[in-house]
């Protein structure tokens, strides 16, 4: 073969690579969506996300005012406002819900009577509220690792989340920091609940 014949070999072989690479271009941006999580002080609504940020629970402090958290997943990102749970802080939830897009519930199924009846009342606000009551819910039992940990239908009973949340989108899973993967697959079904909730908008 000659040198003309090897150069533009060489020369088309570059403009091959050239366009795939520029006529690739950069992957698609994921979806942001902006969340709420609530729940009373000791849920456990900090160390599981800190757990799906792979953070070390060394470094996990209760959260007493509020936070915010990225929680990035393969096909969105979640950017999670973190409310504090404590009796005074509370009361003051309402004014951090505008412009939510989702709400995250987290309660300790192994907490006490009187606890679980505060949390109960919390949730029932929350999913009545003018802010709230038109979004996806992730509503997450923690602490199932635990002797006293009530089930999912237990809590679904006490909570009367059946005729409460009829017609709303609303998913009800139990977790526990021993196991991420259960974690994680109950975000990805919030995140879809999400992107339904957009292809509804996109469709109107």
């Amino acid at each position: 073969m000659s040198d003309l014949r090897i150069t533009e070999a060489f020369l088309y072989m570059d403009y091959l690579c050239f366009r795939a690479l520029c006529c690739k271009g950069p992957p698609p941006a994921r979806p942001e969506y902006d969340l709420v999580c609530i729940g009373l002080t000791g849920s456990g609504k900090t160390s599981l996300l800190s757990k799906l940020c792979s953070e070390s629970p060394e470094n996990v402090v209760s959260t007493t005012g509020f936070s915010i958290k990225a929680v990035p997943f393969q096909n969105a990102v979640l950017n999670v406002k973190e409310l504090g749970g404590a009796d005074n802080i509370r009361k003051y939830w309402s004014r951090y819900y505008q412009g939510s897009q989702g709400v995250i519930f987290v309660l300790d199924s192994a907490s006490s009577e009187d606890d679980l009846e505060t949390a109960r009342n919390e949730l029932h606000s929350a999913l009545q509220h003018p802010q709230l009551c038109t979004l996806p819910f992730l509503i997450l039992a923690n602490h199932q690792d635990k002797p006293a940990a009530r089930s999912v239908q237990e809590i679904k009973k006490y909570f009367e989340l059946e005729p409460l949340a009829r017609g709303k989108r609303w998913i009800l899973q139990p977790c526990s920091l021993d196991d991420v993967d259960a974690l994680k697959d109950s975000f990805s079904q919030l995140i879809n609940l999400l992107e339904e909730k957009d292809h509804e908008a996109m469709r109107m």
